[in-house]
């Protein structure tokens, strides 16, 4: 056993340490190129993303469908991704993860124009979608659909609700002694009441969590902003030129070489915000939309948020916070920072990101179980949706009680079979997504 996991660490190494990541970030560039820097229609992406749908069906709303996505995707890893990758690549991390955020949107917009142009409907109305209808339906490889559903159903017990049900115990514990079946039960229970009530009490509660849980971990990153003012010029002069040269960091910690740098930051940016994964477009098929670019817009805003907002205000608190404090950061763990540069808060510094780190933690919980019903209803029927539902809270409350050294090597890999297929949807599909946005957006002005 020991010898197959040694193998599958070295492979699935092998598949992040360059193919996979010159892949995304290739698919990045060339549909932010080729759909004339779809970027720039942001702000309208937004303004939909608020505007009440008119378009009739059974799903949810275009904003509750982005919600649902955003609790996926905003995690844990956008605080202690986000602390690894500057203690990894240095301060120039913080540049190549926001560059590979900003150049996302292009490919986040493509899966999810795709997912809502196969969806289907079920017998009580609502839509079902995402890159395994698009497989099966749109190129006639169910293989490759079976691949993705199965690969996404395994994840969703792994990075979905194991490994955050143990980082909320790892956050309550550094307060309290409290038992960590005592949690691992609560935050079954808890998500199990969301679950009962289907995707609309998922998305519902999502479009109350996600905005809530954002506000309050920035209002503390922009109270740090205030408070290191005089020290940001020049941790963005830092972080801009540790991007392009290996200067040593302060306070101990070393920017290796650049390409070390560019590695961390660009593989943390594809674990942050998702992009390319195939699991957003899962959430905007479920959306009352009048057509898939006006969905595509919407749900590429979430990139935005979860990378160019939240990813680079965290870089960005902790590369002033240790020019201000170099001290405080000497020896800690690489995955600390955030929380040695929340620790300089007046009050309750700790307490307000361990708070935060269980908010973020329990709505990535919610967001996968939905994806990975999509998957199993997908795989096995409505019927198998139940059964799944049982596993995943087991799964919540075993994360909580269990060592977990294997599940992100596991994880890692599945994300790679999830990516592999969606990515396949995405080049082999070019033209319908390129030709049918330029002709969309020209008619629309």
């Amino acid at each position: 056993m020991h010898s197959f996991f040694s193998w599958m660490d070295s492979f699935t190494n092998f598949l992040w340490g360059g193919p996979m990541l010159l892949l995304l970030a290739g698919t990045h560039i060339y549909f932010t190129v080729r759909l004339g820097f779809i970027q720039k229609y942001l702000p309208r992406g937004i303004r939909l993303s608020f505007s009440r749908s008119d378009s009739e069906g059974e799903g949810v709303s275009p904003y509750a469908a982005l919600s649902t996505a955003l609790a996926a995707t905003i995690g844990t890893g956008n605080i202690i991704g986000i602390s690894t990758a500057i203690a990894i690549g240095g301060p120039g991390a913080v540049f190549w993860c926001w560059l590979t955020g900003l150049l996302g949107i292009a490919t986040c917009y493509g899966e999810c124009f795709l997912s809502v142009s196969w969806r289907v409907k079920n017998k009580d109305g609502h839509f079902m979608g995402g890159p395994m209808y698009v497989l099966q339906n749109g190129l006639r490889k169910k293989w490759l659909a079976f691949l993705f559903s199965l690969a996404a159903v395994l994840a969703s017990f792994g990075m979905g609700s194991s490994v955050q049900s143990h980082s909320i115990c790892s956050a309550l514990q550094s307060h309290m002694a409290v038992s960590p079946h005592i949690i691992g039960m609560a935050a079954a229970l808890l998500a199990g009441f969301v679950m009962l009530g289907g995707v609309r009490q998922i998305s519902s509660l999502c479009t109350f969590l996600v905005p809530f849980m954002s506000l309050f971990y920035l209002a503390g990153c922009f109270y740090l902003l205030f408070a290191n003012r005089s020290f940001l010029p020049d941790a963005f002069s830092l972080i801009i030129r540790s991007a392009f040269s290996g200067k040593a960091f302060a306070g101990g910690f070393t920017g290796t070489a650049v390409m070390l740098g560019i590695r961390t930051g660009i593989s943390r940016g594809l674990f942050t915000n998702e992009a390319g994964l195939g699991s957003i477009p899962m959430a905007a098929a479920c959306a009352r939309t009048p057509s898939p670019v006006t969905q595509g817009l919407i749900s590429m805003t979430g990139p935005f948020w979860d990378t160019v907002v939240i990813c680079a205000v965290t870089g960005l608190v902790i590369v002033s916070s240790i020019l201000k404090t170099p001290q405080a950061y000497a020896g800690i763990p690489i995955d600390s920072l955030c929380l040695a540069a929340f620790s300089q808060l007046p009050f309750w510094g700790t307490e307000i990101l361990s708070i935060s780190l269980i908010l973020f933690a329990f709505a990535t919980i919610l967001g996968w179980c939905y994806y990975g019903e999509c998957a199993v209803r997908f795989l096995a029927g409505q019927r198998a949706v139940k059964p799944y539902q049982v596993l995943y809270l087991l799964s919540v409350y075993l994360g909580a009680v269990v060592s977990l050294e294997r599940v992100w090597g596991v994880s890692d890999l599945l994300n790679a079979c999830m990516a592999l297929p969606n990515l396949v949807c995405l080049w082999l599909l070019r033209k319908k997504i390129i030709t049918e946005t330029h002709r969309e957006l020209n008619r629309r002005g």
